[in-house]
């Protein structure tokens, strides 16, 4: 798990935004694990909410998440992943289909590209910037540059009039 301790001060109300961004961090981590391990998406539930949001797992605080958000992206992720999966293919560098990215920016683009179809709630130019950063926790710099276009391109198929304003 990644330290996720950046806890707001003591009488500070906790922002939507920051539960939203503990639950995708989760997110990306339970569909990682999914991923990695084969683990069912109930287990995972299980799992996530009783053991890492909000609480202290060795030594670290990770954030409250919002927990129905958490659970949304993951199905979602799940249900669409047939879906999602050629979508972020066509949006990869040709050579570099989705199965040859490490299993952690799978996660990442998933959930991402999930959010950007089915979330309007939530502003496109935020949910890349979100996975961005999601990606800025695990990998390297030149790895969050190939999140931040996939996600870009992703995002203007979905909501292209968003991005078409500034």
């Amino acid at each position: 798990m990644v330290d996720n301790s950046k806890k707001p001060a003591a009488g500070t109300p906790e922002k939507k935004a920051n539960r939203r961004g503990a639950a995708r961090l989760a997110a990306v981590q339970a569909l990682y694990q999914m991923d990695i391990a084969g683990a069912g998406i109930n287990d995972i539930f299980a799992e996530f909410e009783s053991h890492w949001l909000g609480n202290e797992v060795e030594g670290d605080t990770y954030l409250p998440a919002e927990a129905a958000f958490f659970r949304d992206v993951v199905s979602g992720v799940v249900r669409d992943q047939k879906k999602l999966d050629p979508l972020i293919d066509e949006a990869l560098s040709k050579g570099w289909p989705l199965k040859r990215i490490e299993a952690i920016l799978r996660a990442v683009l998933r959930a991402g590209a999930y959010e950007l179809e089915h979330r309007k709630d939530v502003p496109a130019r935020v949910v890349v910037s979100e996975y961005v950063d999601v990606a800025n926790a695990f990998v390297d710099r030149e790895e969050t540059g190939m999140v931040n276009a996939v996600l870009d391109q992703i995002g203007r198929q979905f909501r292209g009039d968003e991005f078409g304003r500034g």
